[in-house]
């Protein structure tokens, strides 16, 4: 299917959805390949049932739960679930799929939310759970190999009982996968102190389109040639399937010290925000909030009407380092004419922050929808003016909050969440689809970039000549027919 009809699909052009009777009653395709799997990994690895294809028909896009909750599939089913246990069987079974040019999905946990997992053709979905293990501890270099099918809440809690953490906390920590944290290059709520993933993969197994593998050696960084690591992080399963990972741990922190402030104005916020990452503070939380996300944690805060914006922050350590990180950053924010709040609206937001809230909006068939990009300290301010004021005038009753987290000395994430309520699907998928365009495009009118941490898979893949430059997807295109010239890995994904 060519670009323009994904197009016109997402933008309600073309439906390509289909019931959930149609899609039951259509035959499964690959017979023979899907036979040979079988013989290869064993047959209860191998799913062809409607009931099972059905969960692996679309992930946590909320575009696809609109669908969903209609009775009806964004797209298609996939052909088929197979299950492998190692880095072996994968390496089988894409020498399989590759001989009959069969496509096929690598696929976590489906906690993406841009689609970067939906069977657009019929594809076989290739789950990775089954690489559950931890492989091997190097505690003195500070490394861990892990499966990339390993649960990110049951490998944090592997690490706590040897004294470590993995410091990649992304909101969907519970039900996503370390290998779908490198393959969407993701960031967690504490990478302004740890790091995004890229900075946290130290080495990797990957088997290619046609099975043949490569492993990166875990190590410090090196200097030799091209980093082929870096290709594979953020290539959502288009270019190769990291089947294990080296990934950096830390020690459990020391010490925690939160510290909640209360700022006058957005512009002051910002101010003082930027100085203190460019003082190379390094604080493990940092959430600013706008006026309207504010106004949903304040709590009995005292002179919030004249300081109506708040801000999360947490150092963690040593306690000589955290407490010089929190006086700087307290008389840095003072300076800026903050207040101090209570350590309780932390506390409450701590509690609540690996829960998401979208399914709740949306079985209340409202139609809530989120979008991360990031830009420079220069041009945040403006551009979050710029999309509130054009995103709320799309419809009176569009709800449109923002915060800032994952920051850094050079700018930050803006992360916005907009809901719409209860409406006919004809009229709120419109409204939806030219809300995506509005933001995008005022996103590179102010210098930003379309993604943070999110990724691009499917719903995103207009944008990506636009930000990475049509030479540079050119280049992603040439590699892509190098590595898969079938193109049978994740079609359609990533503008490829």
């Amino acid at each position: 299917m060519t670009e323009a009809v994904f197009n016109q699909q997402k933008r309600g052009g073309i439906d390509r959805s289909i019931t959930f009777a149609d899609a039951q009653a259509r035959s499964g395709n690959y017979p023979g390949v899907i036979a040979e799997m079988r013989a290869e990994i064993g047959s209860e690895n191998v799913h062809v049932d409607f009931p099972t294809r059905l969960c692996y028909a679309r992930d946590r896009l909320p575009w696809g739960a609109f669908h969903i909750r209609r009775g009806k599939l964004p797209f298609d089913l996939p052909v088929a679930v197979v299950a492998p246990a190692n880095h072996e069987e994968v390496r089988t079974l894409l020498r399989l799929a590759n001989a009959a040019q069969v496509p096929l999905i690598p696929y976590g946990a489906g906690s993406g939310v841009l689609g970067a997992t939906l069977p657009l053709h019929g594809e076989i979905m290739l789950d990775l759970k089954r690489m559950n293990r931890i492989l091997a501890w190097h505690e003195i270099d500070g490394m861990v190999d892990v499966q990339a099918g390993m649960n990110g809440g049951e490998f944090e809690r592997a690490l706590n009982q040897r004294g470590f953490i993995c410091g990649h906390y992304p909101q969907s920590l519970r039900m996503s996968t370390v290998g779908g944290w490198a393959a969407c290059r993701g960031a967690g709520q504490e990478s302004t102190r740890y790091g995004k993933i890229e900075q946290l993969v130290r080495g990797m197994k990957v088997v290619l389109a046609n099975g043949d593998d490569f492993e990166v050696r875990a190590g410090p960084p090196r200097a030799v040639g091209p980093s082929l690591q870096d290709l594979l992080v953020g290539s959502e399963g288009t270019l190769g399937v990291i089947t294990s990972l080296s990934l950096r741990m830390f020690p459990v922190p020391a010490r925690k010290q939160p510290l909640v402030l209360a700022y006058g104005s957005l512009a002051k916020a910002m101010q003082a925000s930027r100085k203190m990452l460019q003082l190379e503070l390094r604080p493990a939380i940092f959430r600013l909030h706008d006026e309207t996300e504010s106004r949903t944690k304040v709590r009995g805060l005292s002179g919030f009407d004249a300081h109506p914006i708040l801000c999360f922050l947490e150092f963690h350590g040593d306690s000589r380092l955290v407490e010089a990180e929190y006086g700087l950053a307290r008389d840095i924010a003072l300076q800026h004419g903050a207040i101090v709040g209570s350590n309780g609206l932390f506390d409450e937001w701590e509690r609540h922050r690996f829960q998401s809230h979208s399914v709740e909006a949306q079985a209340a068939y409202n139609y809530q929808d989120t979008i991360e990009v990031s830009a420079p300290w220069s041009r945040l301010e403006a551009m979050h003016a710029a999309m509130r004021d054009a995103v709320t005038a799309l419809h009176s009753s569009l709800f449109f909050g923002t915060h800032w987290s994952h920051a850094y000395a050079e700018g930050a994430c803006q992360y916005m969440t907009f809901r719409l309520p209860a409406m006919p699907d004809e009229d709120a998928l419109v409204i939806h689809a030219r809300l995506w365009e509005i933001v995008h495009a005022l996103c590179f009118e102010h210098g930003g970039s379309i993604s943070h941490h999110h990724g691009v898979g499917y719903f995103r893949s207009d944008w990506m000549a636009q930000d990475i430059g049509i030479g540079g997807l050119n280049v992603l295109r040439r590699v892509k027919k190098a590595l898969d010239p079938h193109s049978i890995l994740n079609p359609g994904k990533l503008g490829l």
